[in-house]
Order: C-alpha cells, then sequence, then structure tokens
C-alpha cells in the first residue's frame, strides 16, 4: 500500500530495487559511507549552530563552556570536528577508488564529484576558523590573502571578506554564514551527482558494461552496513580515545593577531596543496598551482578511456606512486619551513602534474 507514495516508490527505486551490477566490490561502499557521514555533519553542526556565538571577543570562552560546561556538548563538538576528517578521508579514497578503475567516463557524474569535493574543501576551511584558536585566525588571514592574486577585484574582494583591513569578527560572521549554507548546495550538487550515476548506471571492478543487475538490496545493502561498522569503529575510537590527535596544538590558544605561529597550516586534508603553494617563491604562481592542483581532476574524462587499461602493469604503478607521491606531499605540508622541506615539495610538486597527466594517456 504505501508502495504507491510517490516519495516510498523513489527510495525503493534508489535504495531497494536499484540495478545493480553482480560483481562490484567494498570499493563501492565509499559512496553511501560519505552519504551517511554528511548526514551526521549536518546534524551535529545543526546542533553547534545552536550554541555557537558568532562574536570574536566570545567565540573562544564559548567553545570551552561548550566542552565543558554544556550537557553533551564535548560529544557533539568532537564528532562535528572527526567527522570533517572522516569525510574527507572517505571523500579522497572514492576520489581514489574511482580514479582507478576509471570511473570518470562518466563525464557527469565526475564532474559533478570534484564540484562537490571543492565544496566540502571549502566548506571544511571555513569550519577551521569558527574555533577563534591560534591557528584558526593565522589560518584565515593567509588563505583569504591569497584572494588578492584575482586581478582589479581581488583587493576588494578580500576586504569585504575581512570586513575591514584585517581578519576580525566580521569575518568570523561571514564565515559563519556561508559555513551554515554551504552544506545546502553540497546536498542539491549530490542529488545531482546519484541522479548522473543511476542514469548511465554503476561501474563494476572489470570495467565492462554489464547487463547482468541484481537488486541493490539485500546483496550489496549488507555490504554497505559492515561498511558502516567498520568506519564507526574507527570514528568512535577517535572520539573517545584519541580526541585531540587531528587537531593543531595552537588551536587551543586563543586567537591573538599579535603573536605569530612558528608554522602556520591548514588541516591535513588541504597539506597536499599547501606543500606545493609554499613551495613556490612568486605569490601569483603559487595560487595557480594550487588552484590547478584541485582543477586537474576535470581533465581525465577527457583522457584515455579505455576501461580494460586499469589492469595492466604499467598503470597499477604510475597509480600507486602517484597516491605515494599524494601522502608524501601531505606529510611535506605539515613540516616546518626548512630548505631540504621546500626542495622535495617543490620535486613531488612536479610528480604530482606528471604523473597524472601521464595516467591520461595510459
Amino acid at each position: 500500500m504505501f508502495r504507491n507514495f510517490l516519495i516510498v516508490k523513489q527510495i525503493n527505486s534508489t535504495v531497494v530495487r536499484l540495478p545493480a551490477p553482480m560483481n562490484i566490490s567494498f570499493f563501492w561502499n565509499f559512496g553511501s559511507c560519505l552519504g551517511f557521514l554528511l548526514t551526521l555533519q549536518i546534524l551535529t553542526g545543526l546542533f553547534l549552530s545552536m550554541m555557537y556565538i558568532s562574536e570574536s571577543k566570545y567565540t573562544f570562552q564559548n567553545m570551552n563552556y561548550m566542552m565543558m560546561d554544556n550537557n553533551f556538548g564535548w560529544v557533539l563538538r568532537l564528532m562535528h570536528t572527526i567527522g570533517a576528517s572522516f569525510l574527507m578521508l572517505v571523500l579522497y579514497l572514492h576520489l581514489l577508488r574511482g580514479f582507478y578503475y576509471k570511473r570518470f567516463v562518466n563525464k557527469g557524474a565526475w564532474n559533478i564529484g570534484v564540484i562537490l569535493m571543492i565544496l566540502m574543501m571549502g566548506t571544511a576551511f571555513l569550519g577551521y576558523v569558527l574555533p577563534w584558536g591560534q591557528m584558526s585566525f593565522w589560518g584565515a588571514t593567509v588563505i583569504t590573502n591569497l584572494i588578492t592574486t584575482i586581478p582589479f577585484i581581488g583587493d576588494s574582494i578580500v576586504s569585504w571578506l575581512w570586513g575591514g583591513f584585517s581578519v576580525s569578527g566580521y569575518t568570523l560572521t561571514r564565515f559563519f554564514s556561508f559555513h551554515f549554507i554551504l552544506p545546502f548546495s553540497i546536498i542539491l550538487f549530490s542529488l545531482f551527482h546519484l541522479l548522473m550515476i543511476h542514469n548511465l548506471g554503476a561501474g563494476n571492478t572489470l570495467g565492462t558494461s554489464s547487463n547482468l543487475k541484481i537488486d541493490f538490496w539485500p546483496f550489496f545493502g549488507y555490504k554497505d552496513v559492515l561498511g558502516f561498522f567498520f568506519l564507526f569503529f574507527f570514528y568512535f575510537f577517535f572520539i573517545f580515545f584519541l580526541p585531540y590527535n587531528l587537531m593543531d596544538p595552537e588551536n587551543f590558544m586563543m586567537a591573538n593577531p599579535g603573536v605569530t605561529p612558528l608554522h602556520i597550516k591548514p588541516e591535513w586534508y588541504f597539506l597536499f596543496a599547501y606543500a606545493m603553494l609554499r613551495s613556490i617563491p612568486n605569490k601569483v604562481l603559487g595560487v595557480l598551482v594550487l588552484v590547478f592542483s584541485i582543477l586537474v581532476f576535470f581533465l581525465l574524462p577527457y583522457g584515455n578511456k579505455n576501461l580494460k587499461m586499469n589492469f595492466y602493469f604499467i598503470y597499477k604503478l604510475v597509480f600507486f606512486f602517484w597516491v605515494f607521491n599524494f601522502i608524501l606531499l601531505t606529510w611535506l605540508g605539515g613540516c616546518p619551513v626548512k630548505v631540504y622541506y621546500n626542495f622535495l615539495s617543490q620535486i613531488t610538486g612536479v610528480l604530482y602534474f606528471f604523473l597524472i597527466f601521464l595516467m591520461l594517456y595510459l
């Protein structure tokens, strides 16, 4: 009886009766994990926004009050903070899976996915500023200052973002507004992403055009549930046993414009791009490399579309070398500014782009 309702019918055709390839593996779990984590982030963020004060004089004390005196406020904040790290980690794994199996042949789904990644990275950066600790303040100062490289209007945009001549309480209010509204655009693009995938059909591990489909539930539904179990085991392990390991120690001090941290750095999931930015002495060129390190993924659908090539040894070798290079860039971005770290960042930055362009033709 209930299946006649439009919404129930839509959910049934999307989740239960969805035709899925017979041979997809656990690597296809990352999409559903992303959806679940995104839902958690929106819910925890909603409750945190009810307690948050976007006033620079009181924000840091408000964070302390939330952690120590508010009923279960510490759980909500840690779920939201660590959830952001897990969301970005699963997002990168989802991207790598699509990269490895050449799922960028579905141009619409891939391009919307890259837009989603940019939106999530932007939202995560805005959220990093909101606690108003030392690294929040100086991270906002450094990153927003990069916008001045835009010809003619760059200075005006930065002045508007800052609400004056430097990062201040007005900046915090603007960032809070953007951080609150951007997740709704992420939901919208997520629906477009799902629509594009279901329109063309999901890929499989063999890269073949499989017309033999089975229902998503129960076969792959149970597989997703098992993926949720492992994901949330580590998620809650970090929340209750290693709650501050993914945070920066500098951010436990109140923002002070008069004292610059020895080493300004963003969250770990931006470090690969930050390492390339920091290694280039020219500001404009550094910003171009930073932007292109993300936009380069839009070029992948225009490379070699032979789906069988991902089984070739040379393609696998180049792919995993690129993954290792990506991890090395992330580590270098977290290291202090030294000549040898800077030199290594330049080498790995060149390799980052070279290996991507090499895989375009393999």
